[in-house]
């Protein structure tokens, strides 16, 4: 492979990374450019580029990870959107699923549905659970509601009818009508943007897909068109949510799918470390500017699931959000980001976020007009961050604003001092992440015992060994390229695409011809996408969730290949109340069986990453340069020591307090952790003088 280049943009910072034809990579930090993110994009390539003095001709693959679409519906600055659905169920996204998700709150607020009623409108028609026609298409009152969507000159129109998921003949002839009429108008159809059971889900991810597209197809079409006047005359593609590749035509039709695409190359990224070490049960830890994501990788694979929530009201509720129910890798994401701000609520608490200082104008630290205190700030109060060796290059630091946000906005309400405010801040967001942790974990049904932490992003290493003794974990991995681990991440992403479909059917009375059908139409269906960027080796993952008869939620049961028969049905069953005996603790017998969703994965075939081992040597180091950095586990500042890790070679130890720093993050030590240097340049943090015997 030649030269490629990774570009995620986030909420603060735009990183960029570019792999060299000898394998390793340089990277750089921009602002980001929310007016357009195409900017700092291409201000990055340009700036890496003439660093290292590639011409962009030889570049063979851009890959690019966004959180517009993201940033798009959650700040509800979308397309205008009609959404068209059955008769008598016009009002689906707004009642949702007459679930709380605060029992007892007798003041609750549902989220506000996506498109307002009044942009929503309904044709008689149905169908049933079947596919079975009950209502025949009505043409004339579809025809008239065409006739209102262009009067009210509505960009985007997400479609959305019962059942559709078996049968979508009824969607597709109303989009062919619509587009006769309106030729230039973004149509989503609910049976190709997520053709699951589900109404609620699968009518809220229309709308999503739909509310973004025109936003997202534009600037992904111009981004394309800017690198190629650029003279990178290579493909464009982008990271979806699932963790593959996917060219820049399907990311435009399915912009939901690139929802969480950033952090998905995050935990990426912490797998293909996970895999080097032999950890097959891992925490990926990844904090930014505005957000800080945890995810759960065992046997060297992320957790996925075929549903998440984007901006939930209520931190940590399931329920508080707006549902998308696409493939995804399963995480947990808060508004703890080094741009989070920090405010006093009624009750004399200080609170961090969700609301980020983002870029413009970014934390006081940043002195770029910023007034509010944020955990960035917290951070060079307490001597963790320094303007010397702040890694990005269009930032100075400064002590003195940072001390005045603090002061005003913390310090002085609750009557402290400068540093005993920052360390309140500081202490909050590092529980708000471990608590994060905790919920994510509780919910998964795994005990965070014996799993070892991987941190990256530009603000984990920051809080990470704090988050580690909170944890009560005994490893923790800061990698090589940490402050930009996603970006790299995407340079180590798969082309890959998940296919899904709901079609029921009971063990006992299998319908063997349709699922068999459906696996080959997925299959096909996910090849088609894959092979739009590869011509690679494939290979085929088969999975559907299954559940007993009368519960609401299933569980995932991987399949095995070939077509399935009365012998392979009764398998099915068995490795079904198996799976349910590992994560509920015991199968419950003599109750139906039954499959709900079937889903293919396709992906690229990729070189497995070498084995390595931790080094036996560990040299202790001693260095000169110290300044005052508070340690938590003394309660106070402390005279500690400031290494650079580039001047750390494999087998070399540092014990805390200190920090060691780099480019683009710097990693914290307290008085009880030991960081000692790995043949590949990763750091391992390890708590208490055990892990290193008489070297303290």
């Amino acid at each position: 492979m030649g030269v490629r280049i990774g570009a995620d943009v986030g909420g603060t910072f735009t990183d960029v990374v570019i792999e060299l034809d000898d394998g390793s990579f340089k990277s750089t930090k921009v602002l980001t450019t929310h007016g357009g993110p195409d900017e700092g994009i291409l201000l990055g390539i340009e700036r890496i580029a003439t660093e290292h003095d590639v011409d962009m001709a030889d570049v063979e693959q851009i890959i690019h990870g966004t959180t517009l679409a993201t940033n798009a519906l959650i700040e509800r600055r979308g397309a205008k959107t009609a959404l068209v659905t059955t008769e008598g169920f016009r009002d689906v996204i707004e009642t949702r699923t007459e679930g709380r998700f605060e029992q007892y709150d007798l003041n609750i607020v549902l989220p506000t549905p996506l498109i307002e009623r009044n942009d929503r409108f309904t044709v008689p028609e149905r169908l049933n659970a079947r596919g079975e026609v009950l209502i025949e298409f009505d043409e004339a009152a579809a025809s008239a509601v065409i006739d209102t969507i262009a009067e009210r000159e509505y960009e985007a129109v997400a479609v959305g009818f019962m059942h559709s998921y078996r049968n979508s003949m009824h969607e597709q002839r109303f989009r062919t009508m619509l587009l006769e009429r309106l030729p230039n108008i973004s149509v989503s159809i609910s049976a190709e943007v997520s053709p699951q059971m589900r109404e609620f889900e699968r009518f809220n991810t229309v709308c999503a897909n739909a509310y973004v597209q025109p936003l997202m197809a534009s600037y992904l079409f111009k981004l394309a068109e800017q690198l190629k006047v650029r003279g990178a005359d290579c493909p464009l593609y982008l990271i979806h949510s699932g963790g593959g590749l996917v060219s820049v035509e399907t990311a435009a039709a399915f912009p939901v799918r690139l929802v969480e695409s950033g952090p998905a190359g995050g935990a990426i990224f912490a797998a293909d470390l996970a895999a080097r070490y032999g950890r097959d049960r891992v925490l990926s830890y990844d904090m930014g500017g505005t957000t800080a994501k945890i995810a759960l990788i065992e046997d060297y694979t992320p957790q996925t699931a075929k549903t998440f929530e984007v901006a939930r009201t209520t931190r940590f509720k399931k329920g508080s959000g707006m549902p998308i129910s696409i493939p995804v890798i399963e995480m947990i994401e808060i508004g703890a980001g080094g741009g989070s701000i920090a405010s006093v609520d009624s009750l004399g608490q200080i609170r961090i976020g969700p609301h980020s200082a983002g870029s413009e104008p970014g934390p006081a630290a940043y002195d770029r007009g910023g007034v509010d205190p944020t955990v960035t700030d917290a951070n060079l109060q307490l001597g963790r961050l320094h303007s010397d060796n702040f890694g990005a290059k269009d930032i100075t630091l400064s002590p003195e604003k940072t001390a005045v946000a603090i002061r005003t906005a913390i310090g002085e309400p609750l009557g402290m001092d400068d540093q005993t405010a920052a360390v309140g801040i500081a202490e909050v967001v590092d529980e708000n992440m471990t608590n994060a942790a905790r919920v994510h974990a509780v919910e998964n049904g795994k005990d965070l015992a014996g799993f070892s932490m991987i941190a990256f992003g530009g603000g984990a290493p920051l809080h990470a060994s704090r988050l580690m003794d909170k944890l009560g974990l005994d490893e923790l991995f800061i990698p090589t390229g940490a402050g930009v681990g996603s970006a790299i991440g995407f340079l180590r992403a798969p082309f890959a695409y998940e296919a899904v479909r709901s079609l029921y059917t009971r063990i006992e009375d299998f319908d063997f011809d349709a699922v068999n059908q459906v696996l080959a139409e997925l299959t096909n269906e996910a090849e088609t996408f894959v092979r739009q960027g590869t011509d690679a080796e494939l290979v085929v993952e088969r999975q559907v969730s299954m559940r007993y008869k009368g519960q609401g939620w299933e569980i995932p049961v991987k399949l095995p290949d070939g077509d399935f028969d009365a012998f392979a049905a009764e398998g099915l069953g068995a490795t079904f109340t198996k799976a349910y005996e590992e994560f509920f603790g015991r199968a419950i017998d003599d109750l139906t069986i039954e499959t709900v969703s079937w889903a293919v994965r396709v992906a690229s075939v990729l070189e497995l990453p070498d084995a390595l081992e931790l080094t036996s040597e560990q040299n202790r180091i001693e260095a000169s340069n110290t300044r005052p950095i508070f340690d938590p586990v003394t309660g106070d500042m402390a005279d500690s020591f400031v290494i650079e890790r580039d001047d750390l070679s494999p087998g070399d130890a540092v014990a805390g307090p200190g920090v060691i720093v780099e480019q683009q993050t710097t990693t914290v030590l307290s008085s009880h952790h030991v960081a000692v240097m790995q043949t590949d340049g990763t750091l391992l943090v390890t708590r208490g003088s055990a892990s290193l015997g008489d070297l303290l």
